[in-house]
């Protein structure tokens, strides 16, 4: 997966490097993997959790961190499941942990 982070855009991989980071810190059970492509990490099953999809690689206007149905982000009948991001700050860090805490809580 690093190898995947090391090739995407700058303004890509700086965000990429701050899901990896979070992840690392708060979820260190989850497996760094990639997802058709994509930075991702994945359960002991080898299920995806949460991944990165880069906007340049798919032309978009902004990147997008996912999480797959195997994380716990149910909130009664509805719920996001992803999230448009521009730029990797201090309130994106915060938020991206907190969800990545429900995700494997």
């Amino acid at each position: 997966m690093l190898e995947a982070i090391a090739k995407l855009e700058p303004e890509d991989k700086v965000l990429a490097e701050g899901l990896y980071k979070v992840v690392s810190a708060v979820a260190p059970g989850l497996v760094p993997k990639t997802y058709y492509g994509m930075p991702g990490f994945a359960d002991a099953a080898g299920k995806i959790v949460v991944f990165i999809q880069p906007s340049k690689k798919f032309k978009t206007r902004y990147s997008t961190i996912g999480f797959e149905g195997t994380a716990n982000l149910d909130d009664g009948d509805l719920w996001a499941t992803s999230f448009a991001v521009l730029t990797w700050t201090p309130a994106v860090e915060k938020k991206i942990t907190e969800l990545v805490r429900k995700a494997v809580g």
